[in-house]
């Protein structure tokens, strides 16, 4: 199985490390329907008709390390995880499930360039 990372879990960041026993398959990006908030000390995705693209990583994975994403995403109390299609495939993507009111946007949908948000 697949999945789709946006946020601390990318290369370099905090979290990368959970993904140390999977297969990164490469970059991709989603072109449109997503909305990449700033909580932070980590990012939100939120799926939204009027969302623009939202860039990230796709990795093969086994139950293992699907656990300890859930785990690590609150699954599924803070975020739902989805079954999405990228260029690699389909794969599981996580998306906040809670309030966004508030929050900063990354409106180029680049966690890893985060220093130029847009105010929400």
């Amino acid at each position: 199985m697949r999945v789709f990372v946006y946020g601390t879990l990318r290369e370099g960041e905090a979290n990368a490390y959970l993904l140390k026993e999977a297969v990164k398959l490469g970059d991709s990006c989603l072109v449109s329907g997503y909305i990449l908030y700033d909580l932070g000390a980590y990012p939100a995705a939120i799926a939204s008709h009027s969302g623009e693209s939202l860039l990230g990583e796709v990795y093969q994975i086994n139950e293992s390390i699907l656990r300890d994403l859930d785990w690590l995403e609150e699954y599924p109390v803070e975020y739902d995880r989805v079954e999405i299609e990228t260029s690699y495939g389909k794969a599981w993507i996580y998306l906040y499930n809670q309030s966004v009111a508030g929050l900063p946007v990354i409106g180029h949908g680049d966690w890893c360039h985060r220093k130029r948000k847009i105010p929400a």
